[in-house]
């Protein structure tokens, strides 16, 4: 897997986001804080994004999803799971995804090819956006923590996250953004491996310690590699 330090090609200085809530705002003030220019979407309109993007500054702006996704050189998608059969299929094609997303049936009700574990929530994902390039990252952190665990790349307290992709492209490209907003990676394999980090998992929250503590606790490499090996699948 390609080192912490790796570059992001020169061209991606743009991050398309198809859905603003915790994770994806969160995610987006970090890109911003980072260089990047950001374009958000979310289900209800752009103009309901207009608050956000004056706290984010003149680097961000609002549009509809597909928009950012034809916009984005990289392109998070943070929307629930039920919603992926509506994701802009065509604007997302070649494009590197990250997904944030976990199943949770409360939300998302019963969807079979998960429920039986068929396919993981991430090829889920890829089975709707076929030709996109999909990345498993940041579904395992409260975003809280995602905010006030950011460090520089020398800095001996750094935290690291999982990343699971079928594309080795789309792996350096998401490690790369990660290094530039604060993060360190860790490699867990394919998108048929991601289940190591889904919802229940050790990777799952644990290592950034609780909730009530919204600085949350760095969680090293080695911590967050012991936790993937813990996962098991029944």
């Amino acid at each position: 897997m390609p080192g912490s330090h790796a570059q992001l090609p020169v061209n991606m200085t743009t991050l398309g986001l198809i859905g603003s809530g915790r994770i994806g705002s969160t995610v987006a003030r970090l890109a911003v804080d980072a260089g990047f220019d950001v374009v958000l979407s979310n289900s209800r309109g752009p103009e309901t994004l207009e608050g956000l993007c004056a706290e984010l500054g003149p680097q961000a702006q609002a549009a509809h999803g597909e928009e950012c996704a034809a916009a984005g050189d990289l392109v998070l998608v943070s929307v629930p799971v039920r919603a992926y059969p509506s994701l802009p299929a065509a604007a997302l094609a070649g494009k590197t995804v990250l997904d944030t997303g976990n199943y949770y049936v409360q939300r998302d009700g019963q969807i079979a090819a998960l429920d039986t574990r068929s396919l993981t929530e991430s090829e889920y994902l890829a089975r709707h956006i076929p030709a996109a390039r999909v990345a498993k990252v940041f579904n395992n952190i409260f975003f809280r923590h995602l905010q006030n665990l950011a460090r520089p790349a020398d800095a001996p307290d750094r935290t690291y996250l999982p990343v699971a992709a079928d594309h080795n492209g789309a792996k350096i490209s998401v490690v790369a953004f990660l290094d530039s907003i604060g993060y360190g990676a860790v490699d867990d394999g394919s998108l048929a491996d991601s289940w190591r980090q889904e919802s229940g998992t050790p990777v799952y929250g644990t290592p950034y310690g609780e909730f009530e503590n919204e600085k949350g606790t760095p969680a090293s490499a080695d911590v967050i590699r012991a936790a993937l090996a813990a996962a098991t699948r029944m």
